[in-house]
């Protein structure tokens, strides 16, 4: 094995280990506390769109100055607050629980607040890798990386549904918080010192959330990436709003089969992770970014169409091809905004990416508790899907489809 590969980085493996206990809690939360609203809190389908849209709300509302603040601050202090912050916040539903006094707004207003936190940490953990391993190796941590999110989201749902089912899904929410509590712990072991930060120059907030706005929608390919990205998060979150309860009520299934089911999902994203190198070596970066999601999002619509019987095997089918498609789009995509992007601007742009692209995630989940109210979870489950495959356009579309890789620099004024 060379020696040259990141393999070999110690403090890489602990941020790579930090950032796979951290994923897995996260993919057990993602199972456990929709199935505390539904079958525990007996939310209606408005209140799990409700929940949903708390989820990822944090990234519409402090998305952009979130990004200036990174960019004032050292990023690993930042990570280890948003960790042991959101291991706190878990801890207070099993408590809640506990003592009887549970509600389905408390599991909002943790969801908020977790989300907060997830904010600061999803913009430091991107502005901070550069810096950790150096803009030559982005292409290999972030595929390893994705593939630690690919195995959590294999195992994760699976291990939510068996505690679920054998603790109650309010006891399997520690699992959440003792993942964030164990990410923790890896990133104090990190002992490469990081750069100090550029001296705050009394530039006023909006003008610095505005240039990063200008380096995210002043270089076309970048900005067809990112509104692909965020019309795609808008309908799959609508899509995700009412899947627990298509599971489980359209489809009749416990919250074991639940899990089982979402970990057969997951397959198709850990197989896109441990080839989404070799991939876009043989086809390009930029061929990368519009073909596989061409080729394999479509698939998504087989989902609405399970039944109980033998097409309940449509749904992770279906959403297993289109998983293995988002990770080698994601791979591929964020590989090429870390590289191109100055240092000082890292957390701005990607604030600003995770802001439209994120940001559409908690209006697709109130939409998706709308329509689920309004047509039923199936029809929704039909628009959702249908909203995911739609904005492959934008990048077919756009000046990638006639590139085989990507420009080495960005187009930026």
């Amino acid at each position: 094995m060379r020696r040259d590969t990141l393999w070999f980085h110690a403090d890489f493996r602990r941020l790579w280990a930090s950032d796979t206990v951290s994923q897995g809690g996260t993919f057990v939360g993602q199972t456990v506390i929709p199935l505390l609203a539904a079958t525990v809190l007996a939310a209606t389908p408005f209140e799990m769109g409700l929940l949903t849209a708390a989820e990822n709300a944090a990234f519409l509302l402090i998305g952009l100055p979130a990004g200036v603040w990174v960019d004032r601050l050292r990023r690993r202090p930042l990570m280890l607050r948003a960790d042991f912050a959101r291991a706190a916040l878990l801890g207070t539903v099993p408590l809640a629980w506990w003592t009887g006094v549970l509600t389905l707004a408390q599991l909002i207003v943790v969801a908020l607040l977790v989300s907060a936190c997830t904010v600061f940490f999803d913009v430091s953990y991107q502005s901070y890798l550069p810096s950790l391993v150096g803009r030559e190796h982005l292409l290999e941590g972030n595929a390893k990386l994705q593939a630690s999110q690919s195995v959590a989201q294999v195992a994760g749902p699976g291990l939510g549904g068996g505690l679920a089912q054998l603790a109650g899904a309010a006891n399997a929410v520690l699992a959440t918080g003792l993942g964030y509590l164990a990410s923790g712990l890896f990133l104090l072991r990190i002992k490469t010192v990081e750069p100090e930060p550029e001296r705050h120059d009394g530039t006023r907030l909006r003008t610095q959330v505005a240039e990063g706005m200008r380096f995210v929608f002043h270089n076309p390919t970048l900005r067809a990436i990112t509104l692909c990205t965020g019309t795609a998060n808008l309908g799959n979150t609508i899509f995700q709003a009412m899947l627990i309860l298509f599971l489980t009520r359209n489809l009749g299934l416990g919250s074991a089969a639940v899990g089982a089911i979402l970990t057969t999902m997951g397959v198709g994203g850990v197989a896109g992770a441990l080839v989404s190198g070799w991939c876009t070596r043989c086809i390009g970066q930029a061929r990368a970014i519009w073909l596989i999601p061409l080729l394999t999002w479509p698939f998504q619509l087989l989902v609405p169409l399970a039944a109980p019987g033998w097409r309940i095997a449509l749904v992770p089918a279906g959403a297993a091809v289109m998983s293995f498609g988002v990770i080698v789009y994601n791979v591929a995509q964020v590989s090429y905004r870390q590289a191109i992007c100055p240092d000082r601007l890292l957390g701005r742009m990607n604030a600003t990416v995770r802001f439209l692209v994120w940001g559409t995630m908690p209006i697709g989940g109130l939409i998706g508790g709308g329509l689920g109210a309004w047509l039923g979870v199936r029809g929704a489950l039909w628009i959702g899907s249908a909203s995911l495959v739609i904005p492959v356009a934008l990048v077919v579309l756009s000046p990638l489809r006639k590139m085989r890789d990507l420009p080495k620099e960005a187009t930026y004024a």
